[in-house]
């Protein structure tokens, strides 16, 4: 039997209230926050770079129908974390502010690792072959391997899974950040 880091039941309250409490890391982000113009060439490259992964990401997930293998999940078991993991980081960096850091670190190790030991459960239920994939594939820190599968990305399924709404919340946070640096 698997075991987990999280209780189920912290697990479960943290999970909803993962939306919730974007909004305060938002608030957080939006007072605290002080770019300027070094910090915003640094973070919000490397931002992009994050963005980027979790388009790459969700153009190979059909959620719940089929297992994710190929792109960018042949390296890592969860790069919609990884990439969002990279944008804050980045974000943090074009801030300018290490306490965003820190609280950006909290929340991802008090929420979202609860979160994915849930998500992970639930796909070891739904496909029998995850227990073989998860052997194999690291779930936070890509292995870069020559073997990456077919790259089938799907703009189709980027599209079903809203993923241009982590696209819009970047660019409102990069203008954010920008009019705040020069103004």
């Amino acid at each position: 039997m698997r075991r987990y880091w999280f209780p189920k039941p912290y697990a479960d309250f943290v999970a909803r209230l993962r939306v919730s409490g974007g909004f305060v890391l938002v608030a957080a982000f939006a007072f605290l926050s002080r770019p300027n113009s070094v910090s915003l060439a640094i973070g919000l490259p490397i931002a992009i770079l994050g963005i980027l992964l979790r388009a790459w990401a969700a153009g190979h997930l059909a959620k719940n129908q089929t297992m994710a293998r190929s792109g960018p999940y042949a390296m890592v078991r969860n790069p919609l974390y990884v990439g969002t993991l990279i944008v804050a980081g980045g974000l943090v960096i074009a801030a300018r502010e290490w306490v965003l850091g820190l609280l950006f670190a909290a929340v991802f190790l008090l929420v979202y690792l609860p979160v994915i030991e849930l998500e992970e459960q639930h796909l070891r239920k739904l496909f029998p072959q995850y227990a073989d994939y998860a052997r194999e594939v690291p779930m936070l820190l890509p292995r870069l391997s020559k073997d990456w599968g077919p790259d089938t990305f799907s703009l189709r399924l980027y599209m079903r899974n809203q993923e241009y709404q982590a696209l819009l919340g970047f660019l409102a946070g990069a203008a954010f950040l920008i009019w705040k640096a020069f103004t």
